[in-house]
């Protein structure tokens, strides 16, 4: 079980905060509306594309949102503050990550499996909402993205260069801009800890038995070979300059001026990046961007990493249950769907997706995507996984503090610790 602390204080903002939240869907009008409550980050539930949803809902329904928000950085807190108290929302909105196991979804939530939109979601959004028993914990309804190594293309033709295709390939790549004083590739190492998770997919993906003993405290990523891999890999690459000399000062906002400016060829990210985050005006723009897969040791024909979605969750012990599962079915729609997602750029979660908008780079890349796509797994299904213990991992590494095989310990003993397991896996 999850350790949880909270002082009374945090207890009574969030009630607080509730309180004050309540009330903030559109009034209807009608005395006889039904009220379901929706609880989200702030920053989330003021997306475009929610805001247009909810609007449509009670325009067509005559029902309230009564909105739950909090800010971001003290949403997971102050929601399971509520929990414990009992006050779960009849609509939770959550991303498929490690802090959902504060949530208890089996006593809480309704599993969404026989809904009658179940058959319009694309495989990969699908597989990203379900639970290690297969069971669709939520809608996903967000945008999506895919993750990969994403690479100038005008740079790398200049220099008579190629993407690569195996990992083979993909060190030669690399040895071969290094040795022209290019950064191969542009790695945050200060704070950023998403690529790690990325050479992880493949390993548990394509052997969920594996993931299912690792879940069970029966192994550890010490016992399992290709996360030695990975250490190595990444080792091996700082060791190169793969990295750069700064990697270790390189943080968010530094990998859009590396990127437009030539000095880093690639970095290992995720489509919409570049339409929200990438720099404008340098001697690069999103346009000189391919997709290959990302290579770290673990899948020699690469990977790709499937959107991280938010779901909306239907709280099964909710007095509003059937309104709860009425409102998602809205959300499903196709019709409800593309008008919420016009002119959004984001890959399709539903099979009938027509109205938003996909990178070129996504769509150029179509085959290869398709043959080494894997649904977000290190983050969502690893229980006590955390992306931070991975910054802090490789961090250590890069400085020499621990070696490989210090390294899988350190990031096992942060696992287990944040599962609640004071004991290590037997033979560990």
């Amino acid at each position: 079980m999850i350790r949880r602390r909270f002082s009374a204080l945090v207890l009574a903002l969030a009630a607080a905060l509730v309180l004050s939240a309540c009330g903030a869907g559109t009034p209807s009008g009608d005395p006889d509306a039904q009220v379901l409550t929706l609880m989200g980050k702030k920053s989330d539930l003021e997306k475009s594309y929610m805001t247009r949803v909810f609007e449509a809902y009670e325009t067509a329904t005559g029902n309230r949102l009564e909105i739950i928000s909090y800010e971001d950085n003290e949403y997971e807190a102050l929601a399971q503050a509520q929990f414990e108290q009992g006050h779960v929302p009849d609509v939770f909105l959550h991303f498929h990550n490690a802090d959902l196991a504060r949530f208890d979804t089996e006593e809480n939530f309704y599993y969404l499996n026989g809904e009658s939109w179940v058959d319009d979601l694309t495989d990969s959004a699908r597989a990203y909402c379900q639970d290690g028993e297969g069971n669709l914990l939520g809608l996903p309804f967000w945008e999506s993205s895919v993750s990969g190594c994403y690479y100038n293309k005008t740079l790398l033709d200049s220099l008579g260069l190629k993407p690569a295709t195996t990992q083979k390939e993909f060190d030669m790549l690399c040895q071969a801009l290094a040795s022209t004083g290019y950064t191969p590739i542009c790695w945050p190492a200060d704070g950023c800890g998403w690529m790690v998770q990325f050479a992880m997919d493949p390993i548990f993906a394509d052997d969920p038995a594996l993931l299912e003993k690792l879940n069970h405290n029966e192994i550890t990523y010490a016992d399992i070979p290709q996360m030695t891999d990975m250490v190595r890999w990444i080792a091996g690459a700082a060791e190169k300059g793969w990295f750069g000399s700064d990697h270790m000062a390189t943080g968010w906002d530094d990998i859009s001026p590396a990127l437009v400016s030539g000095k880093a060829v690639m970095t290992f990210i995720w489509d919409t990046w570049f339409y929200t985050d990438l720099e404008q005006g340098g001697q690069y723009s999103a346009e000189d961007f391919a997709l290959m897969p990302v290579f770290m040791g673990t899948a020699p024909s690469g990977t790709y990493e499937g959107g991280n979605l938010n779901m909306m969750m239907v709280n099964k012990n909710s007095d509003h249950l059937q309104l709860a599962l009425d409102f998602l079915s809205f959300c499903a729609a196709p019709e409800n769907y593309n008008a919420a997602f016009d002119g959004i750029s984001t890959v399709s979660c539903f099979k009938g997706q027509t109205t938003n908008i996909q990178s070129k780079m996504v769509t150029d890349a179509h085959d290869s995507i398709e043959a080494n796509e894997r649904a977000s797994t290190a983050a969502s299904k690893i229980i006590g996984y955390s992306s931070g213990d991975a910054v802090a991992a490789m961090n250590g590494l890069f400085s020499g503090r621990m070696d490989i095989d210090g390294c899988l310990q350190y990031m096992d003993k942060c696992r287990m610790a944040n599962a609640g397991w004071d004991d290590p896996a037997p033979g560990a």
